[in-house]
């Protein structure tokens, strides 16, 4: 027999590595849903890192996005596994789990050098990011040896970046018979001013009401000055560059032009991933307070609490999500001209 179910799975070896440290029955539990974790976790970074090698490539065809697509698509089907896999942890009660819960002290999901590793492939930003900060990891017992691989992977371009200097590279919103630019912000300034008329005619506001919206369209329209302008768009601290962002944006805006589908499709998958590992920390969160309320986690840090701000900062993508504040109608958006829309078939390629 040349190939054996068994052997070819590494069974014996996967299936007798659940070391339990004490005799309660639901660490078995507790051992297996954490190595289920960390098995789709490298699956996770065995698909990130193809895509990471494939936008690295000096040219960078549509085809080559396709693929791109499908495999961070196979990430977000591979998320929804992390919610149920809480669902069946959660069949443990919170004193059940405190039966075994100090003889596996201090080891700790803290501790998961594969989600680490993910967060920065994924372009945690480094002032987010404690990798560096060697004197807290060491407290937290993360042995050097893995502290110096996560520092190697912090200093390699991350999907973040790889993403932003493709988008920076799309030409075809600026030529000499097109300006997406100039007509996306001619069109933005008649939609506001055509909402300023509604609120000024409207004769079903009261004065303070009117002047409440007046203000909040002053606001609506600061926020796409910021668009315009180098200078305020650097004043409002975003990752994305502004000529990334504008390119996300034009993506987003004409997503229904058949050459720029998979890209916005690639785009939304994006978003997916960040809500999908934001819902799965802040559904930790509520797994760490029902197991153990406000005491401390076996790492050492304020348990719940600590989960809960992990989740609210450790942001990657928002940039991309927020584009939805400068989305106008449909019927508001330039048009493209026809000669210009004939180019959209070669835009992936480097010149």
């Amino acid at each position: 027999m040349d190939v054996y179910y068994k052997e070819y799975l590494g069974l014996e070896g996967l299936l007798n590595s659940q070391k339990e440290r004490s005799k309660r029955h639901d660490e078995t539990l507790f051992i297996i849903v954490h190595q289920a974790f960390e098995l789709w976790f490298k699956q996770i970074l065995h698909e990130f890192d193809s895509i990471i090698d494939i936008f690295s490539q000096d040219s960078f065809k549509e085809k080559d996005l396709g693929l791109c697509l499908s495999r961070l698509e196979r990430v977000t089907k591979i998320q929804g596994l992390f919610l149920p896999h809480l669902e069946i942890l959660e069949t443990m009660s919170p004193m059940d789990f405190l039966e075994f819960r100090d003889e596996i002290r201090p080891a700790s999901g803290f501790q998961s050098i594969q989600f680490r590793e993910i967060e920065l492939k994924m372009g945690l930003p480094k002032e987010v990011s404690t990798v560096s900060d060697r004197t807290y990891f060491l407290e937290k017992m993360i042995k050097k040896e893995d502290l110096d691989y996560l520092e190697g992977i912090e200093q390699e371009k991350s999907l973040f970046d790889l993403l932003e200097n493709w988008l920076e590279r799309i030409p075809f919103m600026l030529n000499e018979r097109f300006s997406f630019w100039d007509q996306y912000k001619k069109s933005v300034e008649i939609m506001l001013a055509s909402e300023e008329l509604r609120i000024q005619n409207n004769p079903l506001l009261r004065e303070f009401e009117s002047k409440m919206q007046m203000e909040s369209l002053e606001g609506t329209r600061e926020t796409f000055d910021c668009l315009f302008s180098s200078e305020k768009y650097s004043s409002l601290g975003r990752r994305l560059s502004q000529k990334a962002t504008l390119s996300a944006l034009f993506i987003l805006l004409y997503r229904n032009e058949p050459i720029l589908h998979i890209p916005y499709k690639f785009l939304s998958t994006l978003m997916d991933l960040e809500e999908n590992f934001t819902a799965w920390r802040y559904r930790h969160v509520l797994l760490a307070q029902r197991m153990l309320g406000t005491k401390i986690g076996t790492g050492g840090s304020s348990g719940a609490a600590y989960l809960k701000k992990s989740a609210d900062n450790k942001k990657i993508f928002e940039d991309i999500l927020n584009l939805s504040t400068y989305i106008i109608p449909e019927s508001k958006r330039p048009l493209i001209p026809a000669e210009v829309r004939k180019d959209l078939g070669f835009y992936f390629e480097e010149h």
